[in-house]
């Protein structure tokens, strides 16, 4: 047992030393010292791990909500409508009798679901359109611009609702609608990004060297851009979440029975004055999802952030 310990602590010194050296050897080693700088950077700012914390024990619920859950999310008992919270029913029974725990758990996944989906979405087009109207300049950047303004001209829900009232309600429908509403300031944040990159020496290297123009924007320009996206799509994540939910309510996006929060908060609305968790709790739910992504995004600001160098 002592050999052990001797033998681990030299090598968690060696360890601290290849971190710590001020002459990374290898371009593994520089990327791996700035991950643990950033990391450490990161755990500094509490409300940030925080919003970390509160992440993860959503997305577990999420996904060990089979496991978790003690009751079927779907069957409907009247005689024990309306409970309050009890040792059978945890966060008490809807107005159908569905026990609110476990479709509390089904729900986290179908907001995350529509959350991440929508940022895989907007990430790359709103990057695309952004660093192609910043590098190409001239008319393409005059007609990306003009329609960027034009959909930010609208508040999002507003124009959520009028492609889910084109297109349809549903799950993936909302999705589709929440995407076309969320990227255009993404791809404001992009432009004025790429503005900067542009004029950066590494760049004229590679023109003079014949690349073309999508070629610089694919491979050099969009990936500069992405930690600064990666932290405005974190901070934009409550508002997908609760444009989400607001779909919900209005009866637009996940539609019943499906557990979704927004969905959940539409159905207890009528009970607040006498039996109010049925509203309050999913509401608590939106309301800690979307907090926990506003922290996690001020951290991974401060630490991904040139500008907050």
């Amino acid at each position: 047992m002592t050999d052990s310990v001797s033998k681990s602590q030299p090598q968690r010194q060696s360890l601290r030393a290849w971190l710590s050296d001020p002459a990374p050897r290898t371009p593994w080693q520089a990327h791996v010292q700035l991950g643990w700088i950033q990391w450490r950077r990161f755990c500094a700012n509490h409300s940030a791990l925080f919003g970390l914390l509160v992440l993860l024990v959503i997305v577990a619920a999420a996904l060990f909500a089979p496991w978790l859950a003690n009751q079927d999310i779907y069957a409907q008992n009247l005689a024990q409508r309306l409970q309050p919270p009890g040792a059978e029913h945890w966060l008490g029974t809807d107005e159908l009798g569905r026990d609110i725990y476990s479709r509390l758990l089904y729900g986290a996944r179908i907001t995350l679901y529509i959350a991440g989906l929508t940022a895989l979405i907007i990430t790359p087009l709103g990057m695309l359109i952004g660093a192609s109207a910043g590098y190409l300049g001239g008319r393409v950047d005059t007609v990306l611009m003009r329609l960027v303004d034009i959909f930010l001209a609208f508040p999002s829900l507003i124009l959520a609702l009028a492609f889910v009232a084109a297109l349809g309600p549903g799950i993936e429908n909302a999705i589709i609608a929440i995407s076309l509403s969320a990227w255009p300031p993404i791809a404001r944040l992009a432009r004025a990004e790429t503005l900067a990159i542009r004029k950066m020496d590494y760049i004229a290297a590679v023109r003079l060297q014949g690349a073309s123009s999508w070629h610089i924007i694919l491979r050099h320009i969009m990936p500069m851009c992405l930690p600064s996206v990666v932290v405005r799509v974190t901070l934009n994540m409550a508002a997908i979440i609760l444009t989400a939910a607001g779909l919900g309510f209005l009866g637009l996006g996940a539609q019943a029975p499906s557990p979704e929060w927004g969905a959940m908060l539409a159905s207890g609305r009528e009970f607040m004055l006498t039996n109010g968790w049925i509203a309050a709790i999913p509401g608590l739910a939106i309301l800690f999802t979307s907090l926990a992504f506003n922290l996690l995004g001020d951290g991974l600001r401060d630490v991904m952030d040139l500008r907050h160098e």
